[in-house]
């Protein structure tokens, strides 16, 4: 195996990700900037963040594919998500849990930052997604 993800005792339980990933690869993959856009460019869920996230993780998945790798191998995830509050947590991990078995994401995901910004290059993008992965 690649990429161990665990939590170990004495950590903030539960949480929608684990704390630590061990990778043991030696190929690193990087996937930035995925958002919620159709490989033409049409947008995907205007104003609507689970709808976005879901096709983030869709194009970050196709990502992962073309460099050989999944998300099983993806050591840490960053989301990056505009106008962030706390509140706003029930969108997102909807997003999230409606394309996880599709994507082949298992929950929890692994170690993850959710930064949230005041906006992203285009205005009506409300999240960006990125992946590091590593494999033998």
């Amino acid at each position: 195996m690649t990429v161990q993800h665990f939590t170990p005792q004495g950590m903030l339980r539960p949480a929608p990700y684990h704390h630590v990933a061990v990778g043991t690869g030696t190929r690193h993959v990087h996937v930035a900037g995925q958002i919620a856009r159709r490989a033409d460019g049409t947008p995907v869920a205007p104003g609507d963040l689970a709808g976005q996230v879901a096709q983030a993780l869709r194009n970050t998945s196709v990502g992962l594919a073309g460099a050989g790798a999944s998300f099983a191998d993806v050591l840490r995830l960053t989301f990056y998500v505009t106008r962030w509050s706390p509140e706003r947590i029930g969108d997102f991990m909807a997003g999230v849990e409606a394309v996880a078995e599709e994507v082949g994401l298992r929950l929890p995901m692994p170690p993850a930052s959710l930064i949230g910004v005041d906006h992203l290059f285009e205005p009506d993008v409300l999240v960006e997604v990125e992946a590091t992965a590593l494999l033998d």
